[in-house]
Order: structure tokens, then sequence, then C-alpha cells
């Protein structure tokens, strides 16, 4: 009997042996920590700072350590309600920003400062309302790029000593008050009837200067086109009467060379009437071979057969 229990006792504490290592195991397991590429784990020895994991495997010694932040090293956004704030001329409006970030020292992240998204959203709503007050509202409307440059060098120097780099703020909105949207909307449409107006009378005043042109260009061309048939009018009339009374002087000139001809002849005696004639058609074929287009014949070769008659008369005599 005693053998039995003695067998059972062992075989008690051999099972309670092997759920306390099984137990000591997991438990050292649970301890056993992987770290990602993109974290990094702040780790506290008894209450204090011991040191920073970064990416691989880690063992947490037990009762002492513990995992105290886990801090992401990944650029982070953060769009944060819109703030009221007021402008240098007295206008209240809501802007809205949204701040790009990134955790450069994960201790100073951790001990630095309190909930740091929320004190980076308090200094970006008091950085912000100091940036606006002195702006007037068109400035503020028309400045985004000055006020993002200004935000972001306020917020990355007042946040180095948390371990945080701000790299870009952007004004994600501007809301001005309802009356002034109004007023706006419709100092934009006046404008824009103002442009189209003046769009309107330029492209009237361009239409009827090339109205113009275009009329002035058509009346000088057709007052040269006219000068240029005057001209050339005038210069064929004066070329024709110039071929016109150089074959009259031609036919008076061969007129006479035959008179002067035919008085020789007849004084020799040996004129004809016959031989006359044939003189007179030599004459008539000169001036047939000239270069007028019109030819002009003398009354004189009319009567030449009489003149012949008469000349042969006083050869005679």
């Amino acid at each position: 009997m005693l053998t039995v229990l003695s067998s059972n006792a062992g075989l008690v504490v051999g099972i309670v042996l092997s759920v306390i290592i099984l137990i000591v195991v997991a438990y050292l397991i649970s301890r056993i920590r992987i770290v990602k590429q993109t974290n990094k784990y702040v780790v506290e020895r008894l209450g204090g700072f011991h040191s920073v994991w970064g990416v691989g495997l880690h063992f947490l010694a037990p009762f002492i350590d513990r995992i105290s932040y886990v801090v992401s090293m990944k650029e982070q956004v953060k769009d944060f309600d819109p703030q009221p704030v007021i402008t240098k001329d007295n206008v209240t409006m809501q802007i809205d920003t949204v701040v790009f970030f990134q955790v450069t020292d994960p201790k100073l992240f951790a001990y630095g400062v309190e909930n740091p998204i929320a004190a980076i959203e308090n200094l970006s709503a008091t950085t912000l309302r100091n940036i606006i007050g002195e702006l007037d509202l068109d400035e503020t409307l028309t400045s985004r790029d000055i006020i993002n440059t200004k935000m972001r060098s306020i917020l990355d120097e007042a946040t180095d000593p948390w371990g945080i780099k701000v790299n870009r703020v952007e004004v994600k909105n501007i809301l001005p008050p309802k009356d002034i949207r109004d007023a706006m909307e419709r100092q934009m449409r006046a404008e824009r009837e103002r442009r189209e107006k003046i769009l309107l009378a330029e492209g009237e005043k361009k239409s009827q200067i090339l109205l113009a042109e275009g009329q002035k260009e058509s009346q000088i061309l057709r007052a040269d086109a006219e000068k240029e048939a005057m001209i050339l009018k005038a210069e064929g009339e004066a070329e024709q009467i110039l071929k016109v009374k150089t074959a009259e002087a031609e036919g008076i000139k061969l007129i006479r060379e035959a008179e002067s001809q035919g008085l020789k002849m007849l004084k020799d005696a040996k004129v004809t009437e016959e031989v006359l004639k044939l003189k007179s058609y030599e004459a008539m074929q000169k001036v047939a071979d000239g270069q007028a287009t019109k030819i002009i014949i003398p009354s004189e070769i009319q009567s030449l057969a009489s003149t012949v008659t008469a000349i042969k008369e006083i050869a005679k005599d």
C-alpha cells in the first residue's frame, strides 16, 4: 500500500514538475520579441530607460524589463480639425492643416513630451493663429505657400526636443464667414462680367479696325489698278499715234521721191504713163512694208494719174 502511494506521489510530482517546466518555457518564450523594420521598441528596466531595440530578435528579461513604447519610424500624417483664427483686419475664419512628421529619436519621443500628437496639434494651432494674425484677409487667401513655409519652420524647430522632425505642413481649407464668402462671390461675378465686357469691346474694336484696314487696302488696290490701266491705255494710244505719224511721214517721203524720179525721167523724154504707174505701185509697196498697224494713204496718190498726165504735158512743152 505504501509502495503504491509513493509511486502515485512520485507520478504527481513528476507531472507537476513537467507542468512547471512547461509554464516556465512558455513564459520564457513569451518574453522573446521580434522587432519589425519600421518599428523601434523603448525598453525600461526596473522603471528606468534601458535601451532601444531595432529590427531583429530580442529577449525581454523576466520581471525586470518591460516595453514602454512601440514607436513607428514611418512618416506619419495628421489631419487636424479646423481652428478658428482672426486675421489682421479682424475677420474670423476656420483653417485646418495637415502635418507630415517623422520620429527621429524614439527615446526623446517616449520621454520628451506627454502625448506628442496632441502636443503637435496644439502647437500647430497656436502657430497658425500667430501667423494669420499678421495677415489681412486677402493676404491669407493668396499666401498659402508663405503660411506653409512659416509653420513648417516653427514646428520643426519646436519639436526637435521631442525627437520629431516636421517634413511638411499644408493648409488644407480656408473657410471665411458666410457673409464674406457671399461678398467674394459677388466680387468675382462682377469681375468676370467686367472682363467679359472688356473682351467684347476689344473684339469689336479689332473687328472694326480690321474691316477699315480691309476697305482701305481694297481702295488702294482698286486705285492702283485703275492707275495702271490708264497708264497702259495712254501708252498704247501714244504708241499708236506715233506709228501712224511715222507711216504718214514715210508715205509722203516715198511720194516725193517718186515725183522727183518722175520729173527726171520726163526730162529725159523717156518717161511713159506706164512707168509712172509702176513707180507709184512700188511706192505703195514700200508704204505697205512699214511697221505701222494702220496705213494712211495720202490724197496725192488718189490723183496720181492726173498728176502724171500734167507732168507729161509739161515735159512735152
